[in-house]
């Protein structure tokens, strides 16, 4: 202490403020390291984003060459194979990328090489069912489809990739909670530093105040007492006084109208909190019906599926029909045949074969019928055909949309979530200001009592200056011993 009280003023701030900027260096070096993990942890975040993209664009790519083969198969026109051939190409592109951007990961490098396993079987089986279509007709290429070895490959891919997309979502979720760890503990870094920087701000002026107050203090008395001599001095600190007096008074007015802002800004600041916790709650109502679309769409399309193998079905029974149709139609020309013959033979009978005739006429005219029947029968049958290929087309573009509305109904619900909590923090964030612009209107209320006596004590200055008057003699040893507590070296 008695080493702290022979150092000048400059000397004694500058050990302060010295002390205050080491505090603020120090936490700004562990801020700036925790921004740059915060930064790095980001881009790996993005990179898992990635990986959950292509893997959605691999079953999306899948299902399109399984859209176009079985197009193929139901209507044998060449035009249906564009999407299984576009397919082929981007699907072997989306493996190259997984396995690039997977190439540090062991686990999923395995995973990726069994997708391509499952997706090559797959492939391998729509290509055998498009040439079973075109070698052997619709009922070979029926039949292959028919035993779900396809559906079983898809069920396996599609098991696969979802688990490497939840092995990214985990690693979301960790890279979240380190996150949330850095910016916790640079928010405590700071929080602690800027406490330490304070308290060490204000010891060094606690000691600073101690020290000069005891060496001023002895000197201050004597000033006091030999303001005698200074009446003119004392003559100008009244007029000042007066000035100061004035001016404190508009200080005052001015605080009373900043206390008034404050009120105003308190209010709406609670106004704002009520608002973001009423859109919260509606941000959360909206997240739980996004999550129920989801639900309904899913069962939407284990419906649209099931009405595509109600719709084969349909086909290969239509297929039967048009046998049988064959059968009765050719039965109907040998019946035909047949009572042509009797015609002839009851002709030749002469009178006995007459009713024979009339009767083989009648049998000839029903064959007649049967055959007109028969082929407006397989026309409708062929008409029946044309709309059920089509409906399996509907249907199948109907999956893929309702596939791709699924997806994105998981996104907007994602977003819901995220708009969610976001209102929270704004919520929070907004009753925080709520505390604070209360608190301000308390401090502005106490400093307008302050600027109030700080005014009285101005006028009470003016009516005391007589009483600080010394000698000149006082005053010069006196001032010696003020610049020796500042200055040393020039008070020698």
């Amino acid at each position: 202490m008695s080493v702290f009280s022979n150092w000048t003023i400059g000397r004694r701030l500058l050990a302060g403020f010295g002390l205050s900027a080491l505090t603020l260096v120090v936490v700004a070096v562990v801020s700036y390291r925790n921004a740059g993990l915060l930064i790095e942890n980001d881009s790996l975040v993005d990179h898992s984003h990635e990986v959950r993209l292509a893997l959605e664009n691999l079953l999306s790519e899948v299902t399109d060459s399984e859209t176009g083969s079985r197009g193929y198969v139901i209507t044998g026109d060449d035009s249906y194979l564009e999407p299984h051939t576009s397919a082929l190409g981007a699907i072997s592109n989306t493996l190259a990328d997984l396995r690039k951007l997977t190439a540090e990961d062991p686990e999923q490098q395995r995973r990726i090489a069994a997708m391509s396993t499952e997706v090559d079987a797959k492939l391998a089986d729509d290509k055998q069912h498009i040439d079973l279509r075109r070698s052997e007709g619709f009922d070979a290429a029926a039949k292959a489809v028919a035993t779900n070895v396809g559906k079983a490959n898809m069920d396996k891919l599609r098991a696969i990739v979802a688990g490497a997309d939840q092995q990214e979502r985990n690693l979301l979720r960790q890279r979240t909670e380190e996150a949330q760890a850095s910016a916790s503990m640079t928010q405590l870094i700071i929080l602690l530093g800027g406490l330490l920087g304070t308290g060490a701000v204000c010891l060094i002026g606690w000691l600073i105040t101690r020290s000069l107050a005891n060496q001023i203090g002895s000197a201050v008395g004597q000033v006091r007492s030999s303001s005698t001599e200074l009446q003119s001095a004392a003559n100008q600190q009244a007029s000042g006084a007066k000035e100061q007096a004035t001016a404190m008074a508009e200080i005052s007015t001015t605080i009373s109208e900043l206390l008034a802002s404050s009120r105003q800004i308190a209010e709406s600041a609670q106004r704002v909190a009520h608002s973001a916790e009423e859109t919260a709650n509606a941000a959360r109502t909206g997240h739980g019906t996004v999550d129920m679309t989801n639900d309904s769409i899913s069962g939407i399309r284990r419906q649209v599926d099931q009405i595509v193998s109600h719709m084969l079905e349909l086909g290969k029974k239509s297929q039967e029909i048009g046998a049988v149709l064959d059968i009765v139609s050719e039965l109907a020309e040998q019946t035909n045949i047949l009572a042509i013959n009797a015609t002839i033979e009851a002709a030749g009978a002469g009178e006995a074969g007459k009713r024979f005739a009339v009767v083989a006429e009648e049998i000839r005219n029903l064959a007649d019928r049967v055959g007109g029947s028969t082929k407006e029968v397989r026309g409708l049958i062929e008409d029946v055909r044309g709309a059920v290929n089509t409906t399996v087309m509907a249907t199948e573009t109907g999956s893929k949309a309702v596939d791709a509305g699924s997806r994105q109904f998981g996104d907007l619900a994602s977003a819901f979530k995220a708009i969610a909590n976001l209102v929270t923090t704004t919520t929070e964030a907004a009753r925080e200001i709520e505390l604070s612009t209360k608190q301000q209107s308390t401090a502005v209320e106490q400093v307008n009592v302050a600027v109030a006596n700080v005014t009285q004590a101005s006028v009470e200055t003016e009516t005391s200056a007589g009483q600080t008057l010394q000698t000149v003699s006082q005053m010069v040893s006196l001032s010696k011993d003020l610049l020796r507590i500042i200055q040393p070296h020039m008070a020698a």
